[in-house]
């Protein structure tokens, strides 16, 4: 008896099913799932702030102003306040602050919360400080320095440091 061609290939696709190599339809499948969490908690942060560079002057007999940029960023609905401290001149106050120089000479200036200068810019809150509400992105504030009128120091480069506390 002689095999055709058909029944060889009869033959090889039924050893084929024996081995494993079914066609993808008879496949079966399992599935499952997870959660995922985040919890967000109240924040904010300090993106970044700007040096406040006086223009050069000689003799100081008119106000100097200058402007300082301050960027926050908190948390959506978190209510927040930004306050400057006096700064690290001897003697300063958040009123008048002091740019310490050659021979520990200062030059008195003021930071205020708008263009007006009529508002110092302190790190009491709740007194003297600037408020938000966070929205998530960063927010940015302008300060606003003033060097008043006033005897010349010594020539020289005269600087302060001001840390910015944001309290939320």
């Amino acid at each position: 008896m002689s095999f055709g061609y058909s029944t060889r290939r009869f033959a090889a696709v039924g050893l084929a099913a024996a081995l494993g190599f079914s066609s993808p339809a008879l496949a079966a499948t399992a599935t499952g799932s997870f959660g995922v969490h985040i919890t967000i908690q109240s924040s904010c942060i300090l993106v970044s702030a700007t040096d406040m560079t006086f223009p050069n002057t000689g003799v100081i007999a008119a106000d100097v102003p200058s402007t300082s940029t301050l960027s926050v960023q908190c948390t959506n609905a978190t209510p927040y306040n930004v306050g400057l401290n006096a700064g690290t001149g001897a003697g300063a106050t958040v009123a008048v602050r002091k740019m310490t120089g050659p021979a520990s000479a200062t030059i008195n200036y003021s930071l205020y919360t708008e263009v007006t200068h009529a508002t110092v810019w302190g790190n009491t809150v709740g007194t003297d400080t600037v408020g938000g509400t966070g929205n998530g992105a960063a927010q940015p504030f302008t300060v606003y320095g003033l060097v008043p009128a006033q005897t010349t120091p010594a020539i020289g480069t005269y600087n302060d440091t001001i840390t910015v506390t944001v309290t939320y």
